[in-house]
Order: structure tokens, then C-alpha cells, then sequence
């Protein structure tokens, strides 16, 4: 009985509380999906159109008005249109004084105007108060709810009572407001989504570019070069054994870039002796997009291991299976287990499957809802005490599979190594960086750099 009563008595201040009045100007697809939002979290909602005939598409319980009657009936005018329209506010401007106004437009390029359309607004109805808003919203997470879509709102504007109006009215309809600051923000949040993954870019190019690299390599040594030399057709080893191949070196050189800004920024603050200079830029680019490095190194190592899971289907491997026993029948003699290899090849699974395992487990404490779960010391911990730990076990993995090959002369065809050797170069030079950091000699140094000391304090500022 009591819980039903204070479940009651907590609706009541929610359904007694009237909320005002919002105006929109536009009936476009955003502008009615905004609309039918809004009516729906309790807001009476006025549409100002150049035409006030009422649309099936308008939502039911909204008026349709004049720009001029609409905008009288509201404190707050929403501007669901697009910038090259802006001239018919004029008119309005003594209307609209000490209003607030909300810009929702968007661009169709990068920094398509000098200004931003918001503060453009702002120069064309100087009495108003004008805060930017809704833009990074599409119309179609509105009416499929907030939670199918990203739930955060960018905020800005001059006027701190105009923008908290605006910030309730994000609250009510169930998104995240984020305030930016002042309007000159407004061109960074009219920028956001028109940008194309940006941190994305060069772990992807990077990427492309050394798959592509990689390929031809193996095209070369596995395909071209036993056709030239040995005349066997082994054109089919495009499908999946130059793939599997690519895969694991793509993953553990991508997983050695990820930790790698990190020991040069380390190396850095140790000739600086200090922590108050900035990094280089292109330093500074690759620590920001370390994250981006490491999920595509994880896919690479999912491909492998399913690539791997596959291989006992291949018409090639049941063959050359096929033609070991019959080798062996022919010959009236069963060759021994040679125990050696036997321990080389559990091994190998097993450091690849560990090496697997920490990778996964990095990659999904990366993802904003787990780490928004933890503090900071499990975070550090799991990205740098783990994520170093897996790239030990996943360097061991490739050095057990290819280490035989390294003093093999058949390994080196047309005098170039095998791509497991190259694969190691990267990942070799953070472990035996990281190894010399970790000596005392050199982390107490570089620990109190990092906790603000300085070496020369009278070349730092």
C-alpha cells in the first residue's frame, strides 16, 4: 500500500507541471518527427508554415499558424529550416525580440559558410537569444526512440538561462544534453556530422595499405615464384591461405603501432626531461587514434582464427593428408611421433589461443559502455598490464610458428624473408623498449616526470 502510494505521490509533480508552449518553423521530416516528440513528453506544440492548411502528415494535436501567430504564442522558436531561407525572419525580428531561438541546421560540406549558421542567426535577429541544438539528432532516431540511436545533444549559446531551457527540453525527451559553451561552438557541433569517422581514417588507410602490400608479397613468394621455379599451380592459395597468412601479421603489427606511440612518448619525456612540451603532431594523431589501431588488429586476429577453424575443410589440406598415409602404406613404415614438433604445435595453439583470449577481452573493456563502467586504475590496468601481456603471448605465438624459418635458406625466396618475420619487427622493438623502461634506473626518472618534476623547469616554460 505504501509503495503504491509513493509510487503516486512521485508521478504527481510530472503530470501537474504545465509545460510552455514550443514553436517550430518548418514542417519538414525533422521538424514533425521534433513535433510528434514533444506532444508525446507533454509539450503543446505550434507549427509556423507559410501555408496553414493542416497536413495528415503534421501531428494530430498540433496547430498550424502563421510564422508571425505561431512565434507569438511561444518563448521558445525552434528553426526547422534550412539557411538559405532565413531571409523571411526578418520581418519577424520585433516578434521574435527576447525569444529564444533554436538553429537545428545542418551543412551540406565542412565549414561551408564563414560563420556558422547559428551565428548567422544571431547577426540576422540581434534581439533574440539563440542557442544551437538538435542538429546532431537525425529525424529518424527521434521516431524510432532514443534508445536505437546515439542519445546525445550538443548545446551552446550565450544566453545560460536560454540554454538550460533548451537543456530541459533535451531532458524531457529522454537524450543527453552536452553543453559546448558560448555560439562560437556552433561551428564545431554543425562540423560533427558531416565528419566521416575521423578517427578512422588513418588506421584505415594504414591498414589497406599494408594489406595490399602484404598480398602482393605473398602472390609473389607463395604463387609466382612455385609456378616460375617449380612449375606447380598453387593460384588457389588467393582464397585462403594468403589470407590466414595476412591476418596474424596484419593483427601483431597493428597491436605493436597501438603501444608504440607510447614508448617513443615515453623515450621523449626522458631527453626532455620534462612533461610540459608537446608531443609532436603526428605523435599526438597517433596516441588519438590508438584505440581505432587496436579493434582493427583485433579483427584481423578473429579473421585468423576463423580462417584457421576452416582449414581442415580445404580440398588441399585433405589431400595432403591423403598423401602422407598413402606415402607411409606404400612404404610398409608408420613414421614416429616426433615429439619435439608435437610440443612446438601445442605450444603455438596454445600461446595463440591465450594471445586470442587477452585480445578480446581489451578490445571489449575499449567499448564506451563497458568502460564507462570502470574507474580509471582497472582501465589503465586492463589496457596497459593486459593489452602488454597480450602482445607478449601473441609475439610468442608467431616466433614458435615461424622461428624454424630463420635459418632456413629455403625460407628466403628471391632473398626475401618470410612475412612472419616481418610481422615480428614492430612488435620485437616495443618489447625490448618497454623492457629497458621498466628497469628501475629509467622508470623512477620517468615517473616523476610524469608526476610534474622537471629536469631543466627554466626550459619548460
Amino acid at each position: 500500500m505504501n509503495t503504491n502510494s509513493s509510487g503516486m505521490m512521485a508521478l504527481a509533480p510530472n503530470t501537474s507541471n504545465k509545460r510552455e508552449t514550443v514553436c517550430i518553423f518548418g514542417t519538414g521530416d525533422f521538424g514533425r518527427a521534433l513535433g510528434h516528440k514533444m506532444i508525446q513528453c507533454g509539450y503543446p506544440v505550434v507549427y509556423g508554415s507559410r501555408s496553414t492548411q493542416i497536413s495528415n502528415l503534421i501531428p494530430k494535436d498540433a496547430e498550424v499558424l502563421s510564422h508571425a501567430e505561431a512565434a507569438q504564442k511561444a518563448a521558445i522558436i525552434i528553426i526547422a529550416i534550412q539557411r538559405q531561407h532565413y531571409n523571411f525572419l526578418t520581418p519577424l525580428a520585433e516578434i521574435l525580440h527576447g525569444k529564444v531561438v533554436v538553429d537545428i541546421s545542418n551543412n551540406l560540406k565542412l565549414n561551408q559558410y564563414p560563420e556558422s549558421n547559428a551565428e548567422y542567426l544571431a547577426q540576422l535577429l540581434p534581439g533574440t537569444r539563440v542557442v544551437k541544438a538538435f542538429n546532431t539528432v537525425s529525424a529518424w532516431a527521434l521516431q524510432s526512440g532514443a534508445l536505437d540511436a546515439s542519445r546525445q545533444v550538443f548545446v551552446c549559446g550565450d544566453d545560460m538561462d536560454a540554454k538550460q531551457m533548451v537543456m530541459n527540453i533535451v531532458r524531457a525527451l529522454g537524450l543527453t544534453p552536452l553543453d559546448q559553451g558560448s555560439l562560437l561552438a556552433a561551428q564545431e557541433i554543425e562540423n560533427y556530422p558531416l565528419q566521416l569517422f575521423p578517427m578512422w581514417k588513418f588506421p584505415v588507410f594504414l591498414s589497406l595499405g599494408l594489406t595490399v602490400f602484404f598480398f602482393f608479397y605473398c602472390l609473389a613468394l607463395d604463387v609466382i615464384y612455385t609456378y616460375v621455379y617449380e612449375n606447380k599451380n598453387f593460384s588457389f592459395f588467393i582464397a585462403i591461405t594468403i589470407p590466414n597468412r595476412i591476418c596474424p601479421v596484419m593483427a601483431l603489427i597493428l597491436l605493436g603501432l597501438v603501444y608504440l606511440p607510447g614508448v617513443l612518448a615515453a623515450i621523449i619525456q626522458l631527453y626532455r626531461g620534462t612533461k610540459y612540451h608537446r608531443f609532436p603532431d603526428w605523435l599526438d594523431k597517433w596516441m588519438l587514434c590508438r584505440k581505432q589501431l587496436g579493434l582493427i588488429a583485433l579483427a584481423f586476429a578473429s579473421l585468423h582464427a576463423v580462417f584457421t577453424l576452416a582449414s581442415p575443410l580445404r580440398s588441399f589440406v585433405k589431400w595432403r593428408t591423403g598423401k602422407a598415409i598413402i606415402s607411409q602404406a606404400l612404404n610398409n613404415k608408420t613414421e614416429p611421433l616426433d615429439t619435439t614438433s608435437a610440443w612446438l604445435s601445442d605450444s603455438y595453439l596454445a600461446l595463440g589461443i591465450l594471445g586470442f583470449f587477452f585480445f578480446v577481452l581489451v578490445g571489449i573493456t575499449s567499448l564506451p559502455s563497458v568502460s564507462n563502467s570502470v574507474n580509471w586504475r582497472e582501465f589503465r590496468f586492463v589496457q596497459s598490464k593486459l593489452g602488454y601481456l597480450t602482445l607478449i603471448l601473441c609475439t610468442a605465438h608467431t616466433l614458435v610458428y615461424g622461428g624454424k624459418w630463420f635459418l632456413s635458406p629455403s625460407a628466403y625466396r628471391w632473398y626475401l624473408p618470410n612475412i612472419y618475420m616481418l610481422s615480428l619487427v614492430v612488435p620485437c622493438a616495443v618489447l625490448v623498449v618497454k623492457f629497458v623502461l621498466i628497469f628501475p634506473c629509467v622508470d623512477k626518472p620517468l615517473t616523476q616526470i610524469r608526476q610534474g618534476w622537471e629536469r631543466n623547469p627554466k626550459h619548460s616554460e
